[in-house]
């Protein structure tokens, strides 16, 4: 059973299998440039790594000998479009394989599904015999990185470029200023990274590299530079900018804050002219994200010379005032050859219909902006920084909610969408685990079919892909063991992990939290915890299966064999809460575990003894599932629902 993800828009398989052996070779026909050439070399290398066998590298044997012929047929600009043909075919049998398709994008992603279907067999590394003819949904199939909250170095950015690009994503949109940092080196400007960065910032040659590195792999980079709003760090060496005096610093708190630029002066518009001038020699994309977002006007409705400029402009309040101001960014960007991209608080009738609106109030933003005239982004359903469950993620459709009531043709202008990390709580040591895999999953709804929906085949293959991410270089397994590592002075971080495996972090809580900045260490168990429990998921399964069926006694013994060692676990972790200082806030965490598994294996022994549980030791067990169920140490134990439900099957069947 393969695991695909994401899914081919269309495949047919057979019994046979190609074998891949030391003889495997892959051969280039139509036309050939050098970025294929390299995505062939990089195909051997990973191969190799899977397999342990020594490939060949040398792509002139001759064509009909190819264990994998790709044949491109013609050639692209070198420039990469929002609208290129990323479609293939891929038929493989016993003897052989070709990879087709009309450009070298095509064939970028034909190879990522080759790699998929590599697996081990009784007899060696092997692909099924298929034939897919694959094409993708949506155009635009992005990831958002912040690297503004916390500094991402420019060597995590490219392990994500390449898990991205394993999965199909096109689109790195790199968040790259904001309040709490100016992250680009500005040659015209240097006060802004200088000043505004804490040091940390992205040379440009930092940025050539990562954007010649993404374009290898089919991958677009679209910048941001955020504005009228979040510009604090721009402020920091340049307070002129802005509309109430300074000075200004870096901020370190969270949220949305006054520092807004003066839409105003002309002097604000020749600095961003001559600022995007630069930046657009780094950028080779058609779009600029230009923010917009969080806006307050505060500030202007302060500043009397802002007030009076309104007054003998016509505009009639500070929306309207930020509507001028993008008319303006607009026509700065069009001279560029550039297009402007905002979060959807940028959508006005004033907008030049070019404009592209990325939602980010939900989708209901959207389709407003579907439905008047402007092509569009989802991107409010998939921010993987709310720490949903990929199910969640997976069942947001571009074309769901408000979108759905829109016709065909306004349908048409939503070009795709992005997943979004932003990084408050993130940093570079976990960006990864809070990406990945549930990354995947958004991306699968943006290529494949909008009918495929199947949660519990998702997971399956998504556990697969997920093991196989970190061949890529993603780190979102073993960077949170490493994590735990430090969280205790002991060698074996066993029960920490057993413990840590069956949380999820409590996203809210940090959010309520006002103690946060971005001075904060991100050093905790809630760091080091994954968005969503893959162990939880798997024993909330077991419990349905064996509530439906209470005689399934291999499920019962599961169960059991589960519940005994959280049950133990505390006994074993105590040791590590009392000498780390970083655990003592999970040690009544610990305790909560043990005792909803005790919950857990009386429940299963009254089920399987067809007895009641007396009532003094039911409400016992209600009050300490009911406190089981609040957060400590900003963390969950999603298990709780599922005893509870055995805690009732008890009730029902006495």
């Amino acid at each position: 059973m393969h695991s695909l993800m994401p899914l081919p828009a269309e495949m047919k398989t057979t019994d046979e299998e190609m074998v891949i052996d030391s003889d495997f070779h892959v051969g280039l026909s139509g036309y050939v440039e050098p970025r294929l050439e390299r995505a062939v070399t990089r195909l051997s290398e990973r191969l190799a790594q899977i397999t342990g066998i020594s490939m060949h590298r040398d792509q002139s044997a001759a064509k009909e000998d190819a264990t994998l012929l790709i044949h491109v047929d013609e050639k692209v600009a070198e420039v990469q479009s929002s609208t290129e043909d990323e479609s293939y075919i891929l038929a493989i049998n016993a003897k052989g394989s070709v990879l087709s398709s009309r450009t070298l994008y095509g064939a970028l992603r034909g190879i990522e599904t080759f790699v998929q279907l590599v697996r081990l067999s009784d007899y060696g590394f092997v692909v099924p015999a298929v034939r897919i003819k694959d094409r993708p949904r949506f155009p635009w199939r992005g990831l958002l990185i912040d690297v503004t909250r916390h500094w991402i170095p420019p060597a995590v950015i490219k392990r994500n470029l390449e898990a991205m690009a394993s999965v199909k994503l096109n689109v790195l949109h790199w968040h790259l200023t904001d309040d709490q940092g100016f992250r680009i080196e500005s040659y015209r400007y240097p006060k802004l990274h200088e000043l505004g960065s804490d040091g940390l910032f992205y040379t440009q040659d930092d940025v050539r590299e990562i954007v010649e590195f993404a374009s290898d792999r089919g991958i677009r980079v679209l910048p941001e530079f955020d504005m009228p709003g979040h510009t604090s760090s721009w402020f920091v060496g340049y307070p002129d900018l802005a509309s109430a005096p300074g000075p200004y610093l870096i901020e370190r708190n969270w949220g949305g804050h006054e520092a807004t630029m003066d839409p105003t002066k002309e002097e604000t518009y020749e600095f961003i002219s001559n600022f995007l001038s630069e930046m657009v020699t780094l950028f080779p994309d058609l779009y600029v994200h230009v923010g917009g977002d969080e806006v307050s006007g505060k500030q202007w409705q302060g500043n009397p010379a802002i007030l009076k400029f309104m007054v003998s402009e016509g505009i009639k309040d500070t929306r309207h005032l930020q509507a001028y101001f993008n008319l303006r960014l607009h026509g700065i960007l069009n001279k560029l050859g550039r297009e402007m991209v905002g979060w959807d608080p940028i959508l006005h009738a004033d907008l030049p219909e070019k404009s592209i609106i990325q939602s980010v109030r939900g989708q209901q933003w959207l389709a407003k902006a579907a439905r008047e005239g402007f092509q569009g982004i989802a991107g409010s359903e998939y921010y993987l920084d709310l720490l949903r469950p990929a199910e969640f993620h997976y069942r947001s459709d571009p074309y769901g909610a408000e979108a759905a009531e829109l016709t065909t043709e306004q349908q048409a202008l939503i070009v795709g969408g992005e997943a979004s990390m932003w990084t408050e709580f993130a940093t570079a040591e976990n960006i990864d685990s809070r990406i990945w895999p549930r990354a995947v999953v958004v991306a699968e709804r943006l290529w494949s079919s909008h009918d495929i929906t199947d949660v519990e085949d998702m997971y399956r293959r998504l556990a697969e892909v997920s093991q196989r991410l970190e061949w890529t270089g993603v780190t979102h397994k073993s960077g949170p063991r490493k994590m735990l590592h430090r969280l205790t002075d002991y060698d074996s971080i066993e029960a920490l992990s057993t413990l840590s495996e069956i949380l999820q972090p409590a996203f809210d809580m940090r959010w309520k939290n006002h103690d946060y900045t971005s001075m904060t260490p991100l050093n905790r168990l809630v760091d080091a915890t994954v968005p969503e429990s893959e162990t939880a998921r798997r024993f909330s399964r077991m419990v349905e299966q064996f509530i439906a069926d209470p005689s399934a006694m291999s499920l019962h013994d599961a169960l059991v064999t589960q519940l005994r060692t959280w049950q133990r676990n505390h006994m074993k972790l105590e040791r590590d809460i009392q000498q780390s200082s970083l655990l003592t806030e999970v040690g009544p965490l610990s305790e909560a575990l043990s005792q909803v598994a005790g919950i857990g294996l009386q429940s299963l022994a009254a089920l399987t003894a067809g007895r009641a549980i007396p009532r003094a030791e039911r409400e016992t067990q209600a009050t300490l599932l009911k406190q089981a169920t609040d957060s400590i140490a900003e963390l969950v134990i999603p298990i709780v629902p599922d005893i509870h439900k055995l805690t009732k099957a008890v009730l029902a069947g006495s």
